[in-house]
């Protein structure tokens, strides 16, 4: 019978309890990790195969993506055990089996469970008191006896070493003893630099540097860079940096500060690896703005150079106006704010500063698409957006972002889902670590009707950056129709505080489609509180009390009628509402309405499943046709 208690290291888990404690504190540890945990310390140093894990966990009749929840489950038990990757104590992963326990588990007793080196003799010398040999310490003692000079010396050396190692001068007992070793860094954050200016309206400015640095440090394919969105949650936030790079998953961490005053710019910065704290490299430069510019790619082989990761080949320096510069940076800021109409200014007076500025043409480009939802007509929003996108990838064909906003024209603007997949392979070449470029890239294969290779895209996005879109991979299990895996996702980040970004509306929608009616009103009435105020909230709560779900999706379509007379509702939202209710000819009135106006988000018409119900319908049929999609089901003809 399994134990109740079993204690490994600092570490003691009590099934009974479904506890994990670390020297009596409580650790938190989630189910899905906590059962994976039980079952290797059950098999007691046995190989245990990814199929028992999914069988254990999971159970036979529930499919489980391997590849995202068992390797995140390894990943949070490492965490909560404090392992080191390359030197694991406790979990080892043995390649193309699984994994194994290979600690020392004991059982509630505090005996151990398996034979240790302690507990197996081994044949040893007999043990004699220490002497010094009469022979040997002779000519020692004459010596000293005739040379009365050479103690004297000798015990000044000793004392001069034993202060050059005692304070550790210019670092010689670092180097000889080196008691925390500083292995190769294979993953690397760059937390957000800290503006010393004191003028908040540089925030932008130290802001823009951070996302310089990451995009440059990106390049280097032999180190995994944390992106942009996950490192900016700790702006600002005072945490230990072994527990932020836990969080991140990630052994360096790159960390410093910006001081702009004037025309002078001066940046400190220093590299840690995290798993001991321990300082790798530190370095302060004084530039003027002009020269600032380029300090994030210098920047990042010097720290790939420190971090022993394999160089990537330099990029041709090209000159960059700082004015030029400085507005690509305020827009960039704007644009992260959400607010695209201000980005859209700044990224056009970067141009108009730098005709030939290939990232204020790409960043124009990403700003006039995203502006174009309700103009008419959409195709000169397209034009201008495309134009954009080509002098950026003119000016500099290995752009990654150039050739990625070129994609989203192609994708959104112009329904060519080939030249789109093309454009997006180009950014993935020149970026693989292009976390928005994965995301894009998922978007274009489902229109493709490629969905398999659709949730692996998506997936990769997620791994890169998992906080910039914290429903997009429940978003694309509830597009494959897997909904029990869209639940556990969002339910995750919910959890995990992404309640803000539209993970509740997804959940909702989820919900609905499991029939799970009290629980879809429910994260839809979370949705509202936090998007449209406690008032509505409640509107959505007292149209369920008396009249079920379907009467709070009435509603829903009631309001967004009201609000289409005097702000642009999408008619593809509407016809979603309509189709949740089940209207067949209004849902495909609004869809043809939509397709006149060429609304963005019918790229999206064949993975929503409230849709599935018109499938039969040649109405339907026919409008996919016209929008050029190959079909989800059988032949169309």
């Amino acid at each position: 019978m399994p134990a109740t208690i079993h204690k490994f290291g600092d570490f003691e888990l009590d099934r009974s309890r479904f506890e994990l404690r670390r020297n009596g504190r409580l650790l938190k540890l989630e189910r899905i990790p906590m059962e994976l945990l039980l079952l290797l310390l059950e098999k007691d140093g046995q190989i245990v195969s990814r199929q028992e894990i999914v069988e254990r966990v999971w159970g036979r009749d529930v499919f489980v993506d391997t590849e995202h929840g068992i390797n995140t489950a390894v990943r949070k038990i490492r965490a909560a055990l404090r392992e080191d990757i390359e030197h694991p104590r406790f979990i080892q992963t043995v390649s193309g089996k699984g994994y194994r326990f290979m600690g020392e588990p004991r059982n509630g007793n505090g005996n151990s469970a398996a034979p240790t080196t302690e507990d197996v003799a081994e044949p040893r010398a007999e043990t004699q008191p220490l002497r010094a040999h009469p022979a040997s310490s002779e000519p020692v003692r004459h010596a000293i006896q005739k040379a009365p000079w050479l103690a004297t010396i000798t015990i000044s050396l000793l004392l001069i070493a034993g202060v050059l190692l005692g304070f550790n001068v210019a670092g010689v007992r670092d180097k000889i003893f080196s008691p925390r070793q500083i292995r190769p860094i294979h993953s690397i954050a760059v937390l957000p630099l800290t503006n010393l200016s004191g003028d908040s309206s540089q925030d932008y400015y130290a802001d823009g540097m951070t996302d310089e640095l990451i995009t440059a440090l990106a390049r280097n394919q032999s180190l995994r860079v944390v992106s942009r969105t996950s490192a900016m949650q700790y702006k600002g936030v005072n945490k230990p940096l072994r527990d932020i790079a836990q969080a991140l998953g990630v052994d360096g961490i790159l960390e410093g500060s910006v001081n702009r005053s004037g025309n002078n710019v001066h940046v400190n910065l220093q590299l840690i690896y995290a798993p001991t704290d321990t300082h790798v490299w530190a370095e302060s430069y004084n530039r003027d703005v002009t020269g600032a510019v380029s300090l994030p790619e210098e920047v990042s082989r010097t720290v790939a150079r420190e971090a022993t990761a394999a160089l990537s080949p330099p990029r041709p320096q090209r000159y960059v106006n700082p004015a030029a510069h400085d507005a690509y940076l305020q827009g960039r800021y704007l644009w992260f704010a959400g607010n695209n109409e201000e980005s859209r200014k700044y990224f056009e007076k970067a141009i108009q500063l730098q005709p030939e500025y290939a990232p204020g043409w790409s960043g124009l480009s990403a700003s006039i698409l995203a502006g174009g939802e309700g103009v008419s007509p959409i195709q000169n929003v397209v034009d201008q957006a495309e134009a954009a996108a080509r002098k950026a990838i003119e000016l500099d064909a290995s752009f990654a972002e150039g050739h990625h906003a070129l994609a989203a024209v192609y994708f959104f603007g112009k329904w060519d889902w080939d030249r789109a997949d093309a454009e997006s392979r180009r950014s993935l070449q020149l970026d693989p670590n292009f976390s928005e470029a994965h995301h894009l890239h998922s978007y274009i294969l489902f229109a493709m009707n490629r969905p398999e290779e659709a949730m692996k895209e998506q997936k990769r996005a997620t791994d890169i950056d998992p906080f910039e879109r914290p429903w997009a991979l429940g978003r694309a299990y509830y597009r494959v129709r897997r909904y029990d895996d869209a639940i556990q996702e969002f339910r995750m980040r919910a959890q995990a505080g992404s309640s803000a970004l539209w993970v509740h509306y997804f959940l909702s929608k989820v919900y609905g489609f499991k029939h799970m009616d009290e629980e879809s009103v429910q994260e839809l009435e979370e949705d509202a509180r936090i998007h449209r105020g406690e008032k509505v909230a409640s509107e959505f709560q007292r149209a369920y009390e008396s009249g079920g779900r379907r009467a709070v999706l009435q509603l829903r379509l009631n309001d967004l009628r009201t609000r289409s007379r005097t702000e642009y509702v999408s008619p593809f939202d509407l016809a979603e509402a309509c189709a949740d209710l089940g209207m067949k000819d209004k849902t495909l009135r609004y869809l043809e309405d939509a397709y006149r106006e060429h609304a963005l988000d019918l790229v999206f018409l064949q993975q929503e499943p409230n849709f599935d119900f018109l499938h039969s319908d040649e109405r339907y049929r026919a409008l996919v046709k016209k929008i050029g999609m190959p079909p989800t089901w059988g032949d169309l003809s």
